[in-house]
């Protein structure tokens, strides 16, 4: 996706990526327990990148601290039953290269519903998107891509289970929200994921509002086990960050600590 959903030049990227953390630095009370897992939007870098980083910088207090990430995000191009982990051992961006986790992949593996499938991740910028950030904001960390097919929240958060680790395991969940609606039912649609969100009540999550629904109603499911709360970092849409306000796409971030 270098090039298209995000600068192709590490300067560029570096330096956008710190534009908007340091916006999100600016607007946000950074206050609270780090989090133990994020959502955060995937759409192009200018349009999703400064609601994505309000999650990030809620990171920066524990880069340390954090040694594995566990990404999930939906397959938008490939359709395959269960989800699906790459067969690569590193992914790259212009900024560098981030291991994959083996030992999280094989264990992942032994699930009857997970695949080993690179077509699913070749193309698919969900998960690629959020890498940038990632580099940017950790010292350092071994990777667990997954990608999100025709599959349930029970096997989601049975994968989340595998993987969910101490704090030294960062889960984030790839998602955006409403998908072109006009401005305002964008909002009121957003606004009520939001409570749904913050309330980890999954079934309330319906198919128009979010892209990434089963890896989010997966993760909810997951919060409540660990009593986790949820809290609302950003809520926005396309309209207010770089596009018009006559068909929007709406993106959220939200902190589980």
């Amino acid at each position: 996706m270098a090039g298209s959903f995000y600068p192709a030049q590490a300067k560029v990227l570096r330096g956008a990526i710190h534009q908007y953390l340091d916006g999100a630095r600016a607007s946000s009370a950074l206050t609270g327990k780090p989090p133990k897992a994020l959502i955060v939007p995937h759409a192009g870098l200018v349009y999703s990148g400064p609601v994505a980083a309000h999650g990030y910088v809620l990171l920066e207090g524990v880069v340390e601290r954090i040694s594995r990430v566990v990404l999930l995000g939906p397959s938008h191009h490939v359709p395959f039953p269960g989800l699906a982990v790459a067969a690569h051992d590193a992914f790259e961006t212009p900024l560098g290269r981030v291991p994959v986790d083996e030992s999280c992949r094989q264990r992942l593996l032994r699930l009857p519903f997970v695949h080993a499938l690179d077509e699913a991740h070749r193309w698919e910028h969900s998960l690629e998107v959020q890498l940038p950030f990632l580099q940017e904001v950790l010292r350092g960390f071994t990777l667990t891509p997954i990608a999100v097919g025709q599959a349930t929240p029970e096997q989601v958060a049975e994968v989340l289970d595998s993987c969910w680790g101490s704090d030294e395991t960062l889960i984030v969940v790839s998602s955006d929200l409403s998908h072109y609606f006009d401005y305002e039912t964008a909002k009121r649609m957003d606004a009520a994921t939001a409570r749904a969100i913050e309330a980890l009540d999954a079934p309330r999550i319906q198919h128009d509002d979010a892209c990434g629904r089963i890896a989010v109603q997966g993760l909810l499911e997951m919060a409540r086990r660990h009593s986790l709360t949820a809290t609302t970092v950003d809520l926005r849409n396309s309209g207010d960050t770089a596009g018009s306000r006559d068909e929007v796409v709406g993106y959220g971030t939200w902190a589980f600590r």
